[in-house]
C-alpha cells in the first residue's frame, strides 16, 4: 500500500497555521531553521507516522522546492522516506537524490504545453497591485510563488487570473499568504503515477488540503482532507466531494488522517485484500 501526502497544512504546520497556540501540549518541532521552529507536527501524528507498517510506502508530496523539502528535520532524522515528490511534481527524490530523467521529461512537457513563464509573470503583475505583493520567487525553474497580502486580494481578481492562466496551460492556487502559478504539466498526480509504476504497490491512500492536491486525491483509492484550506472552502460553497473530511482542523487534523491510513491498511489486511 502507498500513502502519499501533502505536507504543509496537512501533516506539518507553520505557527500561523497551527490553529492553536505554539505552547499547546502535544506539539513536536518538524522543521527548525536558525534555531527557530518554523513548522510543527502533533506528537500523536508523528507516532502514527513512525509506526506505519513497513508494507506501507510513505511518500511526501509537496509544492515545496527541493531545498525547502530538504530542510525539514523530520524527514532527515526521524521518518526517512525512500521517495518524495517536490516542486508540485516537478521533481522526484529517490533516496534523497533528484531523479534527473523525470526532471528532464517534465521540462520538455512544460515547454510543449504551457505558455512561457515571462508571459505568465506579466499577467500576474497586471492583475495584482504592487502593494498586494510581498515577494516573488521563481521556484526550481518550474513555477512562480508570490507571497501576498491575502486579505487585500478580491476573490474576483483571483478567479479572473485563474481563468486567464488556465487558457495558457497554467494553474493558480491561493494558499494562505502564497499564490502559486504552476504549469499544468507540473502536477502531483503524474509524479505519483510514475512512482507507483516504480514501486509496484497498490492500493493508495492520499491526503491534502489545497487545489493543487485535488489531482493527487482524485488519483488515490482512499482520500482524506482536513477541514481547512482551498478544498474545504470549495466544498462549503459547491457540490459534495468524494473525500473523507476530518473532524479536527489545524495541526491535530493530522492525527485523524494518520489513524485513517492505519485503519485502511488494517481493514484491507483483515479482509485478505492485497495491501502490498
Amino acid at each position: 500500500m502507498i500513502y502519499a501526502s501533502d505536507l504543509d497544512r496537512t501533516l506539518i504546520y507553520s505557527p500561523a497555521a497551527l490553529g492553536v497556540p505554539e505552547d499547546t501540549p502535544g506539539l513536536v518541532p518538524a522543521e527548525i531553521r536558525d534555531g527557530r521552529v518554523v513548522s510543527y507536527i502533533s506528537r500523536t501524528a508523528l507516532q502514527e507516522l513512525a509506526a506505519l507498517s513497513p508494507d506501507i510506502v510513505f511518500m511526501p508530496v509537496t509544492t515545496r522546492t527541493v531545498a525547502q523539502y530538504r530542510r525539514i528535520n523530520l524527514f532527515r532524522e526521524t521518518v526517512i522516506p525512500d521517495y518524495a515528490v517536490t516542486s508540485n511534481g516537478g521533481n522526484i527524490l529517490v533516496n534523497g537524490a533528484v531523479d534527473e530523467e523525470w526532471r528532464k521529461r517534465i521540462g520538455e512537457k512544460v515547454m510543449a504545453e504551457s505558455a512561457p513563464e515571462g508571459d505568465v509573470k506579466s499577467l500576474v503583475l497586471a492583475a495584482l497591485r504592487e502593494e498586494w505583493i510581498i515577494s516573488e520567487r521563481w521556484c526550481d525553474g518550474l513555477f512562480y510563488t508570490y507571497v501576498v497580502h491575502r486579505d487585500l486580494i478580491p476573490i474576483e481578481v483571483a478567479l479572473g487570473l485563474s481563468e486567464k492562466l488556465y487558457g495558457l496551460g497554467w494553474r493558480v492556487s491561493l494558499q494562505g499568504r502564497k499564490l502559486y502559478a504552476v504549469p499544468a504539466a507540473v502536477n502531483k498526480s503524474d509524479a505519483i503515477a510514475h512512482v507507483r509504476r516504480t514501486v509496484r504497490s497498490e492500493p493508495m491512500a492520499a491526503s491534502g488540503d489545497s487545489l493543487l492536491d485535488r489531482c493527487l486525491l482524485d488519483s488515490a483509492d482512499y482520500a482524506i482532507v482536513p477541514p481547512h484550506g482551498e478544498i474545504y472552502a470549495q466544498r462549503e460553497n459547491g457540490p459534495e466531494m468524494p473525500y473523507r473530511f476530518t473532524n479536527s482542523s489545524g495541526v491535530f487534523a493530522a492525527d485523524e488522517i494518520l489513524r485513517y491510513v492505519r485503519e485502511i491498511y488494517n481493514r484491507l489486511s483483515a479482509t485478505g485484500v492485497e495491501a502490498q
